[in-house]
């Protein structure tokens, strides 16, 4: 992978997200923001009840691509590990709380969705 690449990727950033549509089988492409904690990286989202759409979509198939598109531009393919671990989530989720300027990390917990994002090669 690019050192430019890694640098990108070493921020948190807005990407956008294309996963495939567990019904229609057809790329969804979405725009959100990842974090970057200890060099990993994680995609969450405002708590909701409701189920995201992109998260059943990974949970169906957890094969992704990650779209730079700031001053590096790529189209990255990677996978996504939903995190459901309640302790996992809660560490993770804290964290992102903590950006977000928010006091609800227990609401963010039950509701939020949560993956962690490993881009193919990344080691390379």
């Amino acid at each position: 992978m690019d050192d430019h690449i890694r640098r990108a990727l070493a921020h948190s950033a807005i990407i956008d997200m294309t996963t495939v549509g567990r019904r229609s089988g057809q790329p969804r492409r979405i725009e959100i923001v990842y974090h970057v904690f200890d060099g990993r990286i994680y995609i969450s989202g405002m708590p909701r009840h409701q189920r995201r759409s992109w998260l059943a979509n990974l949970a169906a198939d957890p094969r992704m691509t990650v779209h730079l598109k700031g001053t590096i531009q790529a189209d990255l393919p990677a996978t996504a590990r939903i995190i459901d671990d309640p302790e996992e989530r809660r560490s993770v989720l804290e964290r992102i709380a903590r950006v977000w300027n928010r006091t609800d990390v227990d609401e963010m917990v039950r509701y939020s969705p949560l993956i962690e994002v490993e881009i193919a090669d990344r080691a390379a």
